[in-house]
């Protein structure tokens, strides 16, 4: 089968969430298992600078009233074609990938518009996909167009991988994106007086997928569904959960070149010295005898960090350690400030994002804290447990599926700071008082297999249905 993902980002060059790991190691894993997988994204800056050498396949004159626009393809180092939608007026921007100038309606609906058109046209050697999978709200007009254009066209497949982003814009846009009036309906775009990118492809791909079983059923619920549960249990039948996999040549602990000491289900003795040599990297007391919990995440409600903060004296009370990394609201980064402020030796903060720190925080930590209100999938869950690093997470989403309490990490299930503090205390009592069960369950963490290839052999037989 030939298969198109287009979305707007691509681990390693166009990163700022899972979905660029996700676009990433998908397509390579498909293609593992024999099927002609390829990927779109707009030609960002930092992609054209990847690849030089690109050759253009295809092109259109004028692209929603932009300018031209050039199809380019090259293959990525692992071997995905991959073709870049050079827009410069669009695209060329510093600024990341989501740099909106006010007119990010404009570049995305030119861009799911491109798609469509590729999707039909193909390139100059022929390729046409069979399968189109379209991944968040900055892809979805792209079945929106096909559908209003009729005529052949290839399976839809549009993929949730946070349903709070949904590309809402007012009606005035329609115009400029070449949609018709009419779209601006219950069954159409319309959400609440505005258009809405992500409720378009919902309502006409042929297949909906979101990144793990538990959010498929959650964001069927009120509670989750923001404000589109209605559609998404009127589509239910149409409707897949597949956890998201992890790439274990990224990810590995006795390989990864992040790490001072690499470490195995083997031998564990590089770990004992990575959680020294972070503890002294991120200025914390060199003790082995603590447990050193870590975050590594956005520092926004979402993720539950206010819960985190709000626990932090409950956990050096119980006896932990805690080093955070990561970034977002203000009141959060200042908050573990002071935080670290007040337990010098115990706390530590490291605002940013550092890739390589990321991997240390892994692997020299004894467990990682998810404490998020909602995970569609979550990664770093499954990265703390390949770095043998107890996951403690809200029974929530992704996390749900991933985490086995008692066995791989510790689950709470309120909203709020108090259980999060509960469940703290429980992985501190276990790591003080039962050091052999502790060990037993982070050699069952590193154990699991969250590979790719699991998924990519369930999108097979979803694209197989189809």
């Amino acid at each position: 089968m030939r298969i198109l993902h287009t979305a707007a980002e691509i681990f390693p060059w166009v990163k700022v969430g899972g979905l660029g790991d996700v676009l990433a190691a998908l397509p390579e894993a498909l293609r593992a298992i024999e099927l002609d997988a390829r990927v779109l994204l707009p030609a960002y800056p930092a992609l054209k600078r990847a690849f030089p050498q690109a050759k253009a396949v295809a092109g259109l004159e004028d692209l929603l009233g932009t300018g031209p626009a050039t199809f380019l393809r090259d293959l990525t180092p692992s071997g995905v074609p991959i073709y870049l939608l050079d827009a410069p007026s669009l695209f060329d921007r510093p600024g990341g990938p989501y740099d909106d100038r006010g007119d990010s309606h404009l570049r995305f609906g030119a861009f799911s518009l491109a798609a469509a058109w590729f999707a039909r046209h193909g390139d100059e050697d022929g390729w046409e996909p069979e399968i189109l999978n379209c991944h968040d709200w900055q892809t979805a007009l792209t079945p929106v167009y096909l559908k209003v254009w009729g005529g052949s066209r290839p399976r839809t497949v549009m993929t949730i991988h946070n349903l709070a982003y949904q590309g809402l814009y007012g009606p005035e846009v329609l115009p400029s994106l070449h949609l018709p009036p009419e779209l601006m309906a219950m069954d159409g775009l319309e959400f609440y007086g505005r258009v809405n990118f992500l409720k378009g492809g919902l309502q006409v791909a042929d297949a909906l997928t979101t990144v793990s079983p538990t959010y498929a059923k959650e964001i069927q619920e009120p509670a989750f569904g923001e404000g589109l549960d209605g559609l998404l249990r009127h589509r239910s039948q149409a409707l897949t959960g597949i956890l998201n996999g992890v790439d274990h040549r990224v990810w590995n602990p006795a390989t990864s070149p992040h790490l001072p000491h690499p470490f195995s289900l083997a031998d564990l003795s590089g770990k004992a010295r990575c959680k020294r040599e972070l503890q002294r990297e991120m200025g914390l007391e060199e003790r082995r005898d603590l447990p050193l919990f870590v975050v590594v995440s956005r520092l926004v409600a979402q993720k539950g960090l206010d819960l985190m903060l709000a626990a932090v004296d409950r956990l050096v009370h119980e006896g932990g350690q805690l080093a955070v990394l990561g970034a977002g609201e203000a009141g959060l980064e200042s908050g573990f400030g002071e935080a670290a402020g007040r337990h010098p030796g115990r706390v530590a903060v490291k605002v940013g994002y550092d890739e390589g720190l990321a991997h240390r925080f892994m692997g020299g930590g004894d467990a990682l804290v998810v404490p998020s209100r909602f995970e569609p999938c979550g990664l770093t869950q499954l990265y703390a447990l390949a770095y043998g690093a107890l996951p403690v997470v809200r029974r929530t989403g992704g996390l749900a599926d991933t985490v086995v309490e008692g066995e791989t990490g510790f689950f709470f299930e309120a909203v709020d700071a108090h259980a999060l503090g509960d469940a703290l205390a429980r992985a501190c009592h276990l790591f003080f008082h039962d050091p052999l069960a502790w060990k037993r369950m982070g050699l069952q963490a590193m154990a699991q297999d969250f590979g790719w290839i699991p998924s990519a052999q369930r999108y097979r037989d979803l694209y197989r249905s189809l």
